[in-house]
């Protein structure tokens, strides 16, 4: 897991930075610069360069020629290798889910995704409710080698800015693929559980390129 930074300013300061680029207010490409950060944040230089240290361990950033820090950028062969990798990872979650998860998981699962399809307006508690639902269903996997690997190519995903939880159908359809994992879950069925996130996540992946291809169309940087 990455360390995070020591003082309290530059954890608020990475903090915010992230969730600037989950929500799309920092694109890839965009530069770093620590004045010009220190200045809208309110802080000083000192937190603002160690909240960027850290983003560039995360790979959320990196440090090119005469241009200093910028927002990475993936292209379409990375994004798409990250939903691969998203696909092996949560599949092999959900298998162990199956055999694992105690029964107060599953029911909070349920919960959750009934919390979903009751957002499906507020795309911002939709994507809350969804980063919950994988994040219980991976801790019941009871594999923390597993986790941290999820964990890292979550953070990568971070550049891709906005969710797709905001495109039109997605939300319901994400819902619905819920449900198919947590029955085989409830069944105690690995392979069903595996193979229903594997539909989840390549679902998610189809969803991601059609943003992708909408936002190239419209002028806008692929993300």
């Amino acid at each position: 897991m990455t360390q995070r930074p020591d003082t309290g300013q530059g954890r608020d300061a990475y903090d915010r930075l992230i969730a600037e680029i989950r929500q799309g207010q920092l694109r890839p490409g965009d530069r770093l610069t620590e004045t010009e950060l220190a200045e809208r944040l309110g802080i000083s230089r000192t937190p603002v360069r160690e909240a960027i240290r850290l983003l560039e361990s995360d790979g959320l950033v990196d440090h090119q020629p005469r241009a200093g820090a910028r927002i990475r950028r993936l292209d379409l062969a990375e994004v798409t290798e990250l939903y691969e990798m998203r696909a092996v990872l949560e599949g092999t979650a959900a298998r162990f889910a199956a055999r694992a998860a105690y029964d107060s998981e599953l029911a909070e699962l349920d919960a959750i995704n009934a919390e979903m399809a009751a957002a499906a307006r507020d795309p911002e508690r939709l994507y809350h409710a969804n980063r919950q639902f994988h994040g219980v269903l991976l801790n019941a996997a009871r594999n923390r080698f597993l986790w941290r690997s999820v964990e890292a190519v979550q953070k990568t995903l971070l550049i891709l800015g906005r969710s797709t939880m905001e495109e039109a159908d997605r939300a319901q359809a994400a819902v619905d693929e819920h449900d198919m994992i947590l029955r085989a879950l409830h069944a105690h069925d690995g392979d069903a559980a595996e193979a229903a996130m594997r539909r989840h996540i390549e679902a998610a992946h189809r969803a991601r390129l059609k943003q992708l291809r909408d936002q190239a169309t419209e002028g806008g940087d692929q993300r």
